[in-house]
């Protein structure tokens, strides 16, 4: 059974199960526990016999042994029992509940599980099943999953122009669902169809590691947080599911708020999207994973200023986590790049103390939070020795003239190949100028208002052309994209008014 046969097939269970009230969420949030036991019931057998510390009692033959009403109970004992135990086991099952109240569903969901040998399917295969359920969660607008799903193309081209290296760090504090991680570990290993189809452009010979190099990657190369526990669970599936972590060890991604402490660790590169909101991260958070309402924020000695935004706070936050000579690649909104007072401030210190090399301005069309407009920041860390360490900035506009939608017109590694071959990853001081390429020097910079980045060149071509207008769904789709942009700027304008009040 092909991928895409059996996406479907796991999926169209999900339809049975509306009726009941259980969403998408909740149904993949089922889907991860039984995987997980089945997974881990089939690694116990011959030939592998390994340890999986799952109690006897509450292994996978004992909920397949069972139906209706003693599978229920049953179910929500071992659901209860395993949140309790150390280690991945306790963090997949961390506060897990039953979301399904039917028996016979649940009975038909365990036999659903149980019909395959998943451990016969390579790692491609397991993983582009639970990416696939994945993003047809993001999908589902209602649910708002779409805020931890990046579009994937755009993490390849992030990548492809960074270049992690083996043996090397790689963190995102704040992972969704783990697709920064997925396509770096597709990077390092040389898996993933993108790397093979786009060989050429991409002037990379796929690597072949060591045995040393591989258990590094498994274990020891990625790091990063999740505060919401469902989304953590997700994403600790979906790394396991692309042979990353181990049954027995200890979980990669931390449940916490990465912001409200300095990093435990320094490490190599980052690579991540922050939340787009506004609203300060740097609260107490309670077991579950909530924010506390009652909690005041916390002032950092490593921030360069105190600010409520919490995407400058995650951009001094990722500034912090570098090793001396690590390097970023992060999207970033608009107001990042134009925002005064402490985003002015943060951004004359992120030029001054990193070296800020290349911004690339993404189109509308391609997130599923509505109005978003954002920028994929490139810089790298440099010792703090009093020097400005910026230079100049190349800037790559992707917006101007370009239309993409989540459906009729999404967004592909293609649209992204002369951005990657402009910015040459290989060496980027041989880098020249074309009509979407432009250079501006740190001086040219500085001098603007603000210190604002926030710059086209480009002509709008549907201003003066109105008989060369986007297809009338994108038209739609773009004028939503703006009205909720506006909106969006006008709350963050109350928001700061009733504080100020």
């Amino acid at each position: 059974m092909n991928t895409s046969t059996l996406v479907q097939k796991v999926w169209n269970f999900c339809h049975t199960l509306r009726d009941d009230g259980v969403g998408y969420g909740d149904y993949l949030e089922q889907l991860t526990y039984l995987l997980f036991l089945k997974l881990a019931h089939e690694y116990s057998q011959e030939p592998y016999n390994r340890e999986t510390h799952i109690p006897k009692n509450y292994s996978w033959p004992t909920l397949t042994a069972k139906v209706g009403e003693p599978l229920e109970a049953h179910y929500l004992a071992t659901l209860h029992k395993l949140g309790q135990e150390p280690g991945m086991l306790g963090a997949i099952f961390f506060k897990a509940q039953n979301k399904i109240q039917d028996p016979a569903k649940l009975s038909r969901l365990v036999q659903l599980i149980d019909a395959e040998n998943w451990i016969s399917l390579d790692a491609d295969t397991k993983g582009d099943l639970y990416e696939g359920l994945l993003q047809k969660n993001a999908e589902d607008t209602k649910s708002g999953a779409g805020q931890y799903f990046t579009p994937r193309a755009i993490i390849q081209a992030m990548v492809a122009c960074i270049r992690p290296q083996p043996m090397k760090t790689i963190a995102d504090p704040a992972c969704g669902t783990g697709g920064f991680f997925l396509i770096a570990n597709e990077w390092l290993s040389g898996t993933g169809e993108w790397l093979k189809e786009n060989q050429s452009w991409l002037n990379r010979d796929l690597p072949k590691l060591n045995k040393k190099q591989k258990e590094f990657l498994r274990d020891e190369t990625f790091h990063g947080n999740e505060i919401v526990p469902n989304t953590r669970r997700m994403c600790l599936m979906n790394l396991f599911l692309h042979n990353i972590g181990e049954l027995e060890g200890e979980p990669s991604v931390e449940r916490s708020d990465a912001l409200i402490s300095e990093p435990k660790q320094k490490v190599d590169y980052v690579l991540a999207n922050p939340p787009f909101g506004k609203k300060s991260s740097m609260t107490i958070t309670n077991e579950d994973g909530e924010e506390d309402k009652e909690a005041l924020t916390y002032e950092r000695q490593d921030f360069w200023e105190t600010t409520s935004n919490k995407q400058l706070n995650f951009l001094q936050h990722i500034v912090s986590m570098l090793k001396v000579d690590g390097k970023a690649a992060v999207v970033l909104p608009d107001n990042v790049l134009f925002e005064g007072g402490a985003g002015e401030k943060i951004r004359r210190k992120l030029l001054e103390n990193c070296d800020v090399h290349t911004i690339l301005r993404l189109p509308t069309g391609i997130f599923y939070a509505q109005g978003v407009k954002a920028n994929v920041v490139f810089f790298d860390a440099k010792p703090k020795d009093g020097q400005t360490h910026t230079k100049g900035i190349w800037f790559y506009d992707l917006r101007t003239n370009k239309h993409f939608t989540l459906k009729t017109r999404t967004l592909k590694l293609d649209d992204l190949q002369d951005f990657v071959i402009c910015y040459k990853p290989e060496n980027r001081h041989e880098r020249t100028e074309t009509e979407r390429f432009k250079y501006f020097s740190y001086d040219e910079l500085i001098a603007r208002d603000k210190a604002s980045l926030d710059i086209f060149w480009l002509k709008d071509d549907s201003l003066d052309n109105l008989d060369d207008l986007p297809p009338p769904d994108v038209l739609q789709q773009e004028i939503i994209e703006h009205l909720e942009a506006a909106l969006a700027s006008f709350r963050d304008v109350a928001v700061g008014l009733a504080h100020k009040g």
